[in-house]
């Protein structure tokens, strides 16, 4: 059946509350990745509870120069993928609804977490990205609210956020889902060519590479992805790699060489004219 389209915070607190319920935020642009969110968001809630999916591309996350205008909006498409995961609801406000008045002075900030890697590379995006989140959380007022672990670094901004400023939602991460070739799902895949996508796959070999790696510590796992991201560069079109880090979940910030315990080794980096991001969970320094 397909969800109940709902544009207004009025529609939205209008509806009847039925058992549990649970948000997938997204920016449109549905992909499988979306749909294993909404699956799981109906697992956990059941048949009787209630999974919203919203659709707003959040203009607060996108700095100068970034693919605001362009970023696809699909959201016949995204009803329907919607519909086939069982979601109940699609909440797709415009900007006006989201953000009455123009842009908010008063914005969530990320602090120190949300300076480092990609808050490094696109200054104020987790500012933006936390406003929108903290401000959904008020509006769809889920249980739970589930997140996808590709966006690391984000989902442990939004659990920070939730266990600092006391929002009563659970927060649930999500294993990235990835194509057959291992290409973690992103929207932003659509604007790769056939040689764009050839040079992307090194990521997630690096990754998985290194990933072989993690019992011999962090030196061993970074040298194992830095061999195959610099063959990568000199690919055509090349790897433009922003960052690797292997990082402390609580915090992001490096590990240094002599730890052990759990960490996630994270990648950015364009390919022609489209950024991509990937990570993985590992323990490292096990094997020592």
């Amino acid at each position: 059946m397909t969800p109940q389209l709902i544009r207004t915070a009025k529609e939205l607190h209008s509806l009847p509350r039925g058992g549990r319920r649970a948000v997938v935020m997204t920016m449109g642009a549905l992909h499988e990745g979306h749909a294993t969110l909404v699956r799981e968001a109906r697992r956990l809630v059941g048949p009787e509870g209630q999974v919203v999916v919203t659709v707003f591309v959040n203009p607060l996350q996108f700095g100068a120069g970034e693919d605001l205008d362009r970023y696809p909006r699909t959201l016949d498409a995204d009803l329907a993928i919607a519909a086939e995961a069982d979601a109940d609801f699609v909440f797709a406000p415009s900007v006006d609804e989201v953000y009455p008045g123009g842009e908010p002075q008063v914005r969530i900030t990320a602090g120190p977490m949300g300076e480092r890697l990609e808050g490094a590379s696109r200054p104020g995006h987790f500012d933006g990205v936390l406003t929108v989140v903290g401000k959904l959380l008020h509006l769809t007022l889920p249980d739970v609210a589930l997140f996808g672990q590709k966006d690391a670094q984000q989902l442990a901004l939004i659990r920070r956020m939730a266990r600092d400023l006391n929002f009563p939602v659970d927060i649930v991460g999500v294993p990235t889902v990835r194509e057959g070739d291992n290409l973690a799902l992103s929207s932003r895949n659509r604007y790769l060519s056939d040689a764009d996508r050839a040079t992307a796959l090194e990521l997630s070999r690096a990754l998985l590479t290194a990933g072989a790696s993690a019992g011999e510590g962090p030196a061993p796992v970074r040298r194992s992805a830095m061999v195959i991201l610099d063959s990568a560069a000199r690919m055509e079109p090349p790897l433009r790699l922003d960052y690797l880090a292997l990082v402390d979940p609580s915090d992001f910030t490096e590990v240094p060489d002599d730890y052990s315990g759990e960490a996630i080794l994270a990648v950015a980096a364009k390919v022609g004219t489209t950024r991509l991001i990937d990570n993985i969970p590992l323990t490292v320094g096990a094997a020592r």
